[in-house]
């Protein structure tokens, strides 16, 4: 499975067994978000959503699924016995056929012969990168323009990072283009430098009272799902919520190929 469409196959999987199509909401992506941050792999997220609407099924409910939190626990459990059952795994793997059984393995494998054959491990056409690249840019730009004439200058922390994230994100579409082979999980990675370098500007720019109210804000948007959530899963949406919400506010474009 492609480590870039792990946010479309959640959202797929989740609309095909509710039967109808929804759009996700902001809630449901900070879910992903968390996952795919924990590192909880892709097939663990579909088979718990499976599970979850097979359950559901079994037993019919007047109300119907409305939100992936539905399948959170399930996911979380599944994610659980994944663990377990992978306790001890390294003693028990003596051979690279045995490695390459396991998913991970089997995936950077994958990515590698692609590699091999000068196509690059790119995920999306050339051209649809490039051009992702070169929006995000242009809002970065934009972004930074409107940040400078709420605050009468560019001084505030947050128009020095849009400046730098801007410089930084035309040197990777100079390198992208450039590239006889260009590495997506290479550029993947700078850009979450990136998105982490402005995220943490937002944060520091904003006054302690405008951050406590987005925070309440994004805790409200929560709290009927907090109870099916362990502390650490809920404390990592709520902040991946938190940032969605900040971003929006400052006009800031996600960069990662994930939003392609």
């Amino acid at each position: 499975m492609n480590y870039f469409n792990y946010f479309t196959e959640i959202e797929d999987a989740f609309s095909r067994r509710r039967g109808k199509h929804l759009f996700v909401s902001p809630l449901d992506w900070s879910l992903m978000e968390t996952w795919k941050d924990r590192g909880i792999p892709l097939h663990i997220v579909l088979r718990g959503i499976e599970q979850s609407f097979d359950s559901y099924e079994a037993k019919p409910r007047r109300r119907s699924v409305k939100s992936l939190f539905y399948c959170q626990e399930e996911v979380e459990a599944q994610y659980a016995e994944w663990l377990e059952s992978r306790l001890g795994a390294t003693d028990a793997i003596t051979n690279t056929t045995d490695v390459a059984s396991t998913g991970e393995t089997a995936a950077k494998d994958e990515r590698a012969a692609t590699a091999a054959t000068g196509n690059g491990a790119l995920p999306f056409p050339r051209e649809v990168i490039a051009g992702h690249l070169a929006e995000a840019r242009a809002r970065l730009e934009r972004a930074r323009v409107e940040q400078e004439s709420r605050g009468g200058g560019g001084a505030g922390e947050l128009c020095e990072a849009l400046t730098r994230a801007a410089a930084r994100l035309s040197e990777l579409e100079k390198d992208f283009a450039e590239a006889a082979r260009p590495d997506a999980e290479q550029l993947e990675g700078s850009l979450g430098d990136l998105e982490n370098l402005l995220d943490r500007a937002v944060r520091a720019d904003l006054s302690p009272a405008r951050l406590e109210a987005r925070r309440a804000e994004a805790a409200a948007q929560l709290e009927p799902y907090r109870k099916r959530m362990d502390r650490a899963a809920y404390e990592q949406t709520l902040d991946s919520l938190l940032a969605k919400l900040l971003r929006e506010e400052c006009g800031l474009p996600r960069l990662s190929l994930f939003y392609l």
